[in-house]
């Protein structure tokens, strides 16, 4: 089973997104969880190397059980508020092509890795 962590971060009603792999396609910063680390420790380091961004874990939002290209998945979501970095891409795996901060008019016109967590991340936005 892969197991990972991802990062909402939600700025002025926009969220911070990744676009990512071979295929170009939009998601929030996430990754996979090394053996010994934390969910939360695993979000945060993510969410580092992808984008540049340091940041606190506000709360466990959910978890997501299921599968995901074929592969049994189970992904830990998190709240967090940027505290400090810059916007850079520093991926050590070479995937990410992109970073920005979509409004909600935005999401609705990317391409998404992770269609279904769309109606999730839309009222995340709505939130202040």
């Amino acid at each position: 089973m892969w197991k990972g962590s991802a990062a909402v971060c939600v700025k002025d009603r926009k969220l911070l997104m990744v676009q990512q792999g071979e295929e170009k396609l939009w998601t929030i910063p996430s990754g996979e969880k090394f053996d010994k680390e934390s969910y939360e420790a695993c979000c945060l380091r993510e969410l580092e190397e992808e984008t540049g961004y340091l940041g606190d874990i506000q709360r466990s939002l959910f978890v997501k059980k299921g599968q995901s290209f074929g592969i049994d998945v189970k992904v830990h979501y998190f709240r967090v508020q940027i505290t400090g970095g810059e916007m850079k891409i520093q991926d050590p795996d070479e995937l990410i092509h992109d970073i920005k901060w979509v409004s909600l008019k935005e999401l609705q016109t990317l391409d998404l890795s992770f269609p279904e967590d769309f109606v999730f991340l839309s009222e995340y936005i709505k939130q202040p």
